[in-house]
């Protein structure tokens, strides 16, 4: 795999379990640059994630993500937040880990689809979430999660989320690089 870029901080897990929030305080604390994949696809396409999975696709948007991701691995002193399925794609996966400490912030279901309800509720949600749709989101979320969960078992370190505040995952973050 060649010799490890130790000097970015990339952090992943499922949606809604605080990656772009810790990820803006992380690089404020450290002092370094913030890269944010979801941002870097938008940039790329000219045009909203929703656009990009309704006009093209969602093989067009995890092309795109591919793209995005050996973009900013190509920084140093950077924290990278990626989307919550970027860690799917073996090529990612890979960069990922030669390119800096991967840390995955994790969370029960309960706690995603509860913080994904406030979301909802506030209409702050930043794209549109299909884990709201169907009768069973919770249980969506969790069969997601557990289809996911060997893919993040590549990190180098992982944070509970449940339980903590941004503050102290920040904290958990910094202590696992």
């Amino acid at each position: 795999m060649g010799e490890r870029n130790l000097n970015n901080i990339i952090i992943t897990g499922f949606s809604y379990t605080g990656k772009t929030q810790v990820s803006q305080m992380v690089a404020s604390r450290l002092g370094w640059d913030l890269a944010d994949t979801d941002d870097e696809i938008v940039r790329l396409a000219n045009k909203p994630i929703p656009d990009i999975f309704s006009q093209d696709g969602e093989e067009h948007f995890r092309k795109l993500e591919r793209q995005a991701l050996a973009d900013v691995c190509q920084k140093k002193e950077v924290v990278i937040s990626t989307g919550g399925g970027a860690i799917l794609d073996g090529g990612n996966r890979e960069l990922m880990k030669k390119s800096g400490v991967v840390v995955c912030l994790e969370a029960e279901p309960e706690t995603i689809y509860r913080r994904l309800l406030i979301d909802s509720e506030k209409g702050e949600s930043r794209v549109v979430r299909p884990l709201l749709s169907g009768t069973d989101p919770q249980g969506r979320i969790a069969r997601l999660k557990e289809f996911r969960q060997p893919y993040y078992a590549i990190a180098d370190w992982t944070v509970h989320t449940d339980n903590l505040t941004p503050e102290e995952v920040t904290n958990e973050v910094i202590r696992g690089w």
